[in-house]
């Protein structure tokens, strides 16, 4: 009778003979060859959907707006750029149709100043960004503000104006825009949340609060929509050095300032790349 550890040992034995048959490794060797591919497609049907496609774009003039903008205009697509100041809007926009000539045709963006915060500006921001080009592809929820500050000495004023701006002005938005892409049954709608919208830390309720909101309407969105050609993408990265942190709002209101250190970020620039391709869904 075979004992169970000799049994053992048998079947570690096949499962190396297994391995490093001449059948096998070629097999192991051809699927990363067959990833290698898939990446490389991947990236081409990137470039492809981009290309010409109406992206808008809110908190557009600063931190990861901007770069996404400066991203998407580079790969061919057809920006609507959003804010509350029009002259940076305005800035941005040139900066853009200045840039070196890309690899592919690019275009001129487009600029439309609202406040998310205003819930009567939405509706007509919204009229006013179909009319730039007719319809949307791709819609990139970005802005938004932090906070820190303890609880027990936060306002509900402060709680208020920080749901306003980070769920209620992008729920608003999306709202607006959304009839026009189920009737196309095409769109992409895109929620730059955090980390902090699945795990909350302390002085930071009023922020983390806002973005598990965003988290679960989002997530509601995107299994009511799938039916009608429309994709949702919830992004919830980690700290990116912005001047959203520096324009944090305290437990009084006021700006949380800060040394602004702001003149490069890695891992602003690594999180741009990896936001225009999966917010496209790949």
């Amino acid at each position: 009778m075979v004992s169970a550890a000799t049994r053992r040992s048998l079947l570690k034995a096949r499962a190396m003979d297994l391995i490093t048959s001449t059948a096998t490794l070629p097999l192991l060797f051809g699927c990363v060859g067959v990833f290698g591919l898939l990446k490389l497609l991947q990236w081409l049907r990137t470039r492809a959907y981009v290309r010409d496609a109406v992206v808008v774009i809110t908190g557009a003039t600063s931190g990861l707006g901007r770069e996404c903008a400066r991203a998407f205009s580079a790969a061919g697509a057809r920006l609507v750029l959003c804010g509350r100041n029009a002259e940076a809007l305005e800035e941005l926009s040139r900066e853009l149709a200045a840039s070196p000539a890309a690899k592919v045709q690019t275009h001129k963006p487009h600029t439309v100043t609202f406040d998310l915060a205003d819930p009567g500006a939405i509706v007509g921001a919204a009229a006013e960004i179909l009319r730039c080009f007719g319809h949307v592809d791709v819609l990139i929820n970005n802005a938004g503000i932090s906070y820190r500050g303890a609880v027990v000495d936060t306002s509900l004023d402060v709680d208020k104006r920080v749901m306003e701006t980070n769920y209620f002005g992008p729920v608003a938005l999306t709202k607006a825009l959304l009839p026009s892409m189920i009737r196309r049954r095409q769109g992409h709608i895109v929620a730059i949340s955090s980390i902090q919208g699945r795990i909350s830390i302390p002085f930071r309720s009023a922020y983390a609060a806002s973005k598990h909101a965003t988290q679960a309407f989002f997530d509601c969105l995107r299994a009511e929509v799938e039916q009608h050609g429309v994709e949702v993408t919830v992004i919830s990265p980690g700290y990116i050095h912005t001047h959203l942190s520096l324009n944090a709002l305290t437990a009084d209101g006021s700006k949380y300032g800060g040394e602004a250190r702001l003149r490069s970020s890695p891992e602003r620039d690594s999180v741009v790349p990896w936001l225009l391709s999966f917010s496209l869904g790949i």
